[in-house]
């Protein structure tokens, strides 16, 4: 835990002041916005699909380069962008939006079912296998952007990998993201778990929070149709479970780890502020909390150069919030 203290005490010693603390006033005007105009219930609500794409991307965009904004106009230092990849800088911070974008918006996936199937596992399906789909493009959009930098030789992945702590190219893609066990301690990962665990069962009496959780909810409907309904709910959370894979490889793996090569810390804020964003769905102290909870990751997965820290915190929180909503509706 000391480690983990003198992280965050070097980033708050190196950052500007004026950064931090404009950034933090961009994301509650935001969070004020949201929580009396409803912005991320707007954007759902439009119609066709791509409207809503369009509208999540802009939106997403606008926050994530505004943010970068503040903290380089506002810094006592410019951001370390390395000029040759300013380009492939804001290329990457581009597909940062667009990817989580698309991951806001429904998925139909029945074209790739074999044949119609029966109400209610065409219903089923659908929920189940949205998440791990949605996995499997971020994969494929951050294997490719690693190729992208092996394709500009020194200038790229191999210079990137020195960067970022890694032994070079052969250390792999995943773990060019932070997806590697190399300086991975678990224990003071669980220590921060079990502190959170008065704060989750103190929120599981409250209205808000028993109204988002737990999430297994949302396939209430199999128990008219199928007993012992157990088997299908545990599939449903492994599914929810792999949300949180994604959620760690794209915010401390793609927009901390991947973009220190081009920004070193100035990666930290930017990703914080997106990040919370993308919990305006969700009970307002929950959202608040993210922010500085992503912050404090973004700092932990940078120093250390892994993602399975954030991954173990960020999963035990969601199961124990499960567990929380469940024991609070009985």
């Amino acid at each position: 835990m000391k480690v983990f203290i003198d992280y965050l005490r070097n980033f708050l010693r190196n950052s500007s002041r004026n950064s931090i603390v404009s950034i933090l006033i961009f994301v509650a005007l935001l969070t004020g916005i949201n929580y009396s105009l409803g912005i991320e219930k707007r954007i759902r609500a439009i119609h066709p699909w791509y409207l809503s794409l369009l509208s999540f991307f802009f939106f997403y965009g606008f926050v994530l380069f505004f943010s970068w904004g503040l903290q380089y106009g506002l810094g006592k230092r410019r951001a370390a962008v390395v000029t040759a990849g300013g380009k492939r800088l804001v290329l990457l911070l581009l597909l940062g939006p667009l990817f989580f974008a698309s991951k806001m918006i429904h998925w139909d996936l029945s074209i790739f079912f074999p044949a119609p199937w029966l109400p209610p596992w065409e219903q089923y399906a659908q929920i189940v296998l949205q998440l791990p789909a949605k996995l499997l493009l971020l994969l494929l959009m951050l294997w490719s952007c690693w190729k992208m930098e092996g394709s500009v030789g020194r200038g790229g992945a191999e210079k990137a990998m020195e960067l970022t702590g890694m032994s070079g190219m052969k250390a792999g893609w995943l773990a060019f993201y932070g997806l590697t066990t190399r300086n991975f301690r678990a224990r003071p990962y669980f220590l921060i778990l079990m502190c959170m665990l008065p704060l989750i069962a103190l929120a599981s009496t409250r209205p808000d929070f028993l109204h988002t959780y737990p999430k297994v909810k949302n396939i209430a409907f199999l128990g008219g149709y199928t007993h012992p309904v157990w088997p299908w709910q545990l599939l449903y959370e492994i599914s929810y479970g792999l949300d949180f894979l994604n959620i760690e490889l794209f915010f401390r793996g793609f927009l901390v780890i991947g973009l220190a090569r081009y920004a070193g810390e100035y990666a930290i804020l930017p990703m914080a502020a997106f990040y919370c964003t993308i919990h305006f769905g969700k009970p307002l102290g929950e959202c608040i909390s993210s922010f500085f909870g992503g912050l404090a990751l973004g700092v932990i997965a940078l120093r250390s150069r892994t993602i399975l820290g954030g991954l173990i915190v960020h999963l035990g929180l969601a199961w124990l919030m499960e567990i929380g909503g469940w024991v609070g509706a009985m």
